[in-house]
């Protein structure tokens, strides 16, 4: 499996701009073919341990079935349609990819 995580700082971070994000995600980027997971939301502002990186709005979380799944969702087209309609809202996007294994009981 493959963990695609990305964070995103927001240019504006208002509570209408984070909104509209989230609801682009869940719009345009779940139900892709070989996604297990797909979960969208915000920084939870409680948490600010030394460890916690704050510097983001919203978080975007999908585990893929195979790197081939992951591969063809990048070039799928709702998500091309995501990245055009969103990126003048990003003031940062950090994307962590992992190959993962689950312990599932």
């Amino acid at each position: 499996m493959l963990a695609h995580s990305v964070f995103f700082s927001l240019n504006d971070p208002s509570e209408a701009s984070i909104e509209a994000l989230l609801a682009s995600c869940r719009e345009l980027l779940d139900g892709h073919p070989g996604v297990l997971f797909f979960g969208v939301g915000t920084l939870n502002r409680e948490l600010t341990r030394p460890v916690n990186d704050l510097a983001f709005d919203v978080a975007l979380h999908l585990v893929f079935d195979s790197k081939a799944s992951h591969d063809a969702y990048q070039v799928a087209p709702r998500h091309v349609r995501f990245v055009e309609e969103n990126k003048s809202t990003w003031k940062q996007v950090r994307i962590f990819d992992a190959d993962i294994q689950s312990t599932a009981v």
